[in-house]
């Protein structure tokens, strides 16, 4: 491929990918032949999760293209997500350990919080009772990052961080943390700009992972009348106008604002168009289109779970 990988450092000195293959929605069967295909094209940052449900199948893509040759394990970054059923200190090794045995990796460069708000324990990913109500716990998040700072020690993580905090959550983990805050996942797109939470963050020098770049148009629960970044008339005319397409420009939205993308795709074909988004620049005026499109548009607000009812809901004003 042509496009040369870009980096960010992290605060522990690491380096980073800007660019990365997401993995949520890529089904079994799916994942394997697209993790493969990305590290053949030049991918070198895959982002999973426990949640996902499709870790040995990331795993097996990872392990066939180091077999063959195509890389090394220090060669590629790896992300994976604890799970919000495992956020009681005593099971957050194990459920590292478990997301290691499933990828058939010795450590991950990156683990994440996946979710502030904490389920009840157990093997049962969205617990409900007999009634169907969803059953939350009320361990703390700062808690849970403290017992995964014993896992960068044991060697297990490179780094930890959170996804799908705000800025209030972030701030109460800092105050109490040994090790600094890697790397803060969340939603982003021209619709979903978070310029606030972006600020601070840079000036933390905390990373930045844009996750649904596109909008997520493929989210089960999307409804037809919900807005879709992809259809957007100001992004299509840029994109015409460019010679691009409306991927393009949404994914290059992310990474010229110095935030780590991670589009998902399992199609050969568009995970080598994906790549391409680090072969040009958006100029200042296409950039501010861009960011006067914010609408504060969460795709990926998961209220059909009543999030708003936990107390450690990210959501909630601040």
């Amino acid at each position: 491929m042509a496009a040369n990988n870009k980096f960010v450092k992290l605060p522990s000195g690491a380096e980073m990918p800007i660019f990365g293959l997401g993995t949520w929605k890529s089904k079994p069967g799916e994942v394997t032949a697209a993790v493969k295909h990305a590290i053949s094209v030049g991918y070198r940052h895959i982002d999973g999760a426990c949640c996902y449900q499709n870790e040995q199948e990331v795993g097996a893509g990872i392990k066939a293209k180091i077999d063959d040759g195509t890389v090394k394990r220090e060669d590629l970054f790896v992300t994976t997500k604890i799970w919000n059923v495992d956020h009681h200190p005593d099971d957050v090794e194990a459920a590292c350990q478990k997301s290691l045995d499933l990828l058939g990796l010795n450590y991950v460069d990156l683990y994440l919080i996946h979710w502030p708000m904490a389920y009840k324990r157990g093997k049962e990913l969205f617990p409900k009772d007999a009634d169907g109500k969803w059953q939350f716990a009320d361990t703390d998040y700062v808690d849970t990052y403290k017992a995964m700072e014993k896992l960068v020690a044991s060697g297990k993580c490179k780094a930890i961080g959170m996804s799908n905090f705000n800025k209030q959550q972030l701030e109460r983990v800092m105050k109490a943390a040994s090790i600094p805050v890697a790397n803060l996942q969340i939603e982003m797109h021209p619709y979903l700009t978070q310029n606030d939470l972006v600020d601070f963050c840079k000036s933390k020098n905390i990373v930045i992972t844009a996750y649904s770049p596109l909008g997520s148009p493929d989210r089960p629960w999307i409804k037809e009348e919900d807005p879709r970044p992809l259809e957007d008339p100001v992004v299509k005319d840029i994109a015409a106008k460019k010679g691009k397409s409306a991927a393009h420009i949404l994914i290059r939205f992310a990474l010229q604002r110095g935030v780590v993308c991670i589009p998902k795709s399992v199609t050969p074909s568009r995970i080598e168009s994906n790549f391409e988004a680090l072969n040009f620049e958006l100029n200042p005026e296409e950039m501010k289109r861009l960011m006067a499109l914010n609408r504060d548009y969460r795709g990926v607000a998961l209220t059909w779970i009543n999030h708003k009812d936990h107390p450690w809901c990210p959501y909630k004003p601040e």
